[in-house]
C-alpha cells in the first residue's frame, strides 16, 4: 500500500492495540498475533504493536497497517517509546507501515532533544508515515511542524506537567482538529465503545484502544474493583 492508501485503510476506524510487557501473563508473540487476529475478525483496521518479535508474529496472521513501536528505556531519560535511532532503524527493517514515537518535550537518551532526533530520523526516512506520541497542544504543534503524518494524544497525563489529566482527552483531541492540519489518532483511556464513538465524532483520523480489549488482568481488575 501507498502512504495514501495507508492513512485512507484507517480513517474512521478501530485500531487495537496488542501489548504484553515481560511481566504481563500474556507476555508471548504467538498470544500477540492471536490478539491481532481477533482483532482483524472483530473489525480493527489497524494494529498497535511493540517489539520486532511481536510485529513479525501479527504481520504473519494478519494484513493490517501496523503502528509500530519499541519500548527500550535507557539511563538518564524518560522517554522510552522508540526513543532513539537504533529502534526507528529496526521499525523500518521489518516493514512498519506507520512508526510511532515520543514526541514529548523531554530530553532523549544522551540529551538529544525532540527536535533534533526527529529532524534526523526524517532525513534519514523521508518517505516512512511517522506518528507524534504527544502529552500536549505544544508538542502537538511541533510535531506538525517537523513533517509527522499522525499525531497521537497516547501520553497525555503520562507526562509530569500533564499528570492528572482527564482521560480520554477530548480537549486536546478538539484543539489538534481545530487548531492543526495533521490528521489525529485519539488514543489514551478509551474504556468504552461510547467514549470511541466520541473520539471520532470529534473529527479524528482513527483511534486506538488497547487495554480495554487486550489485557485481561487489567480488564478483571477493573470489575474487581467494582465489588470492594
Amino acid at each position: 500500500m501507498t502512504n495514501e492508501e495507508i492513512l485512507k485503510k484507517i480513517k474512521g476506524g478501530l485500531i487495537v492495540s496488542c501489548q504484553a510487557l515481560e511481566t504481563e501473563p500474556l507476555y508471548d508473540s504467538y498470544i500477540m498475533s492471536k490478539m491481532a487476529w481477533a482483532a482483524f475478525l472483530g473489525g480493527a483496521v489497524g494494529i498497535r504493536a511493540n517489539t520486532v518479535v511481536d510485529i513479525k508474529a501479527i504481520k504473519e496472521r494478519v494484513d493490517l497497517p501496523v503502528i509500530g513501536i519499541i519500548k527500550q528505556e535507557y539511563d538518564g531519560s524518560d522517554v522510552y517509546i522508540t526513543p532513539t535511532m537504533k529502534e526507528v532503524d529496526a521499525l523500518v527493517d521489518i516493514g512498519c507501515e506507520i512508526i510511532a514515537v515520543d514526541a514529548t518535550k523531554r530530553l532523549r537518551p544522551d540529551g538529544v532533544t525532540f527536535e533534533r532526533f526527529f529532524t534526523e530520523v526524517r532525513s534519514k526516512y523521508p518517505n516512512q508515515l511517522f506518528m507524534a506520541d504527544t502529552s500536549c497542544f505544544d508538542e502537538g504543534a511541533l510535531a506538525e511542524k517537523l513533517g509527522f503524518d499522525l499525531i497521537g494524544t497516547t501520553m497525555a497525563g503520562y507526562t509530569p506537567y500533564t499528570k492528572g489529566t482527564s482521560l480520554p482527552d477530548y480537549t486536546l483531541m478538539e484543539r489538534y482538529v481545530t487548531e492543526l492540519h495533521t490528521p489525529v489518532i485519539a488514543e489514551g483511556g478509551i474504556w468504552s465503545p461510547d467514549q470511541l464513538k466520541k473520539a471520532i465524532d470529534i473529527g479524528v483520523h482513527a483511534a486506538v484502544v488497547g487495554t480495554a480489549i487486550t489485557r485481561p488482568m487489567d480488564i478483571t481488575k477493573r470489575f474487581v474493583s467494582a465489588l470492594k
